[in-house]
């Protein structure tokens, strides 16, 4: 399978109801990276099993999160969208790299070093899928020759250990894997919780008031927006010193992805404005777009025929990209080949 341009590969745990994080940090750039990239959309299912929940619904929220896919622009005419495990060769390029991995590297990863300690607050036991999970990212990653990664600012340390991983391999085999890079964009790669704003907005939290999620009612949306943090300073108006005040940046970051203005020109149009005004405008613009984005969703995931049909058509284009990189790494490292 011929690639003529870049090849670009991103991934979204299907693990709960998204984010207006997660669209804004990753989402949104998707259907105008198509035009300038080949582009595989990953629905990371594999990934989700880090998390042992007996009633977590993967597969609605596999679908789910295609849904979203398709509703946010992603075009499977012009992009590969597909389910992690419905290609296989994930699975065993992980265990192929997991050789190639160094477990003191994988001790020092953020993530896992924040779960960890979270789990031995609430008694558990670390899961091993938890610690290795990298690696399955990393080979998600390199199994297409991938160029560039969209991350946020908290996930360039995982694009970082691939490109470790690809040049520990490469050092002995020769220049197999391509490596490759972040794409970090310069606002909004990071929406932080709105009543905690020094932390970053998670799905996952147990206060659902500092998360904005893309089903939310909207009558529930400008309610938490109202009651967001902004800062103790007098007058509560904004200028442009925004730098040590996280509430009003991150209302300003918000703001600036769903309503396509530079942070520059926000900051000009708003200056002196009061931070309740701010909180009107940005409550209004986020409730016009939700309404939108949910409606597409709607429309596309009450035709699971139609999801399925995409999902294996997407899986079919990924397998025989990746069955190409496997054979070759399969040859390098001496493997006898099957016999059909």
């Amino acid at each position: 399978m011929l690639f003529l341009k870049p090849i670009l590969f991103s991934a979204v745990q299907p693990s709960g109801n998204l984010t207006i994080g997660n669209y804004i940090g990753t989402m949104r750039h998707w259907s105008i990276m198509q035009k300038k990239y080949d582009c595989l959309y990953c629905i990371a299912d594999l990934h989700a099993l880090t998390a042992q929940e007996k009633n977590m619904c993967l597969s609605k929220n596999t679908l789910d999160t295609l849904s979203f896919y398709l509703a946010c622009g992603v075009d499977p005419k012009k992009s590969i969208i597909f389910i992690q495990s419905h290609v296989y060769q994930h699975s065993q390029l992980s265990w192929i790299l997991n050789c190639f991995s160094q477990f003191s590297e994988l001790l020092r990863m953020t993530q896992f070093k924040v779960k960890r300690n979270v789990e031995k607050n609430h008694v558990k036991q670390t899961n091993l899928g938890l610690f290795n999970y990298p690696v399955l990212m990393a080979a998600d990653i390199l199994l297409y020759q991938t160029n560039f990664v969209p991350v946020g600012k908290d996930q360039k340390q995982h694009v970082e250990l691939t490109r470790n991983i690809a040049n520990r391999f490469n050092s002995i085999y020769g220049n197999i894997f391509k490596l490759p890079k972040p794409l970090i964009h310069q606002y909004g790669s990071k929406i932080m919780s709105l009543l905690e704003p020094q932390k970053k907005m998670s799905k996952s939290d147990t206060n659902k008031n500092n998360v904005i999620f893309l089903l939310d009612d909207i009558k529930s949306v400008s309610l938490k927006i109202k009651h967001a943090v902004t800062d103790s300073e007098r007058p509560s108006k904004i200028d442009y010193n925004i730098e040590n005040k996280p509430g009003i940046s991150n209302l300003l970051e918000i703001l600036s992805a769903i309503s396509n203005k530079d942070m520059n020109i926000l900051l000009k149009e708003l200056d002196g404005m009061m931070y309740r005004e701010l909180k009107n405008i940005v409550s209004d613009c986020l409730s016009k777009f939700l309404s939108k984005l949910q409606r597409s969703y709607y429309d596309y995931r009450n035709d699971e025929c139609y999801l399925k049909k995409v999902a294996h058509e997407g899986a079919m284009k990924a397998r025989l990209k990746s069955e190409e990189t496997l054979k070759i790494i399969h040859s390098t490292l001496g493997l006898v080949p099957y016999f059909k």
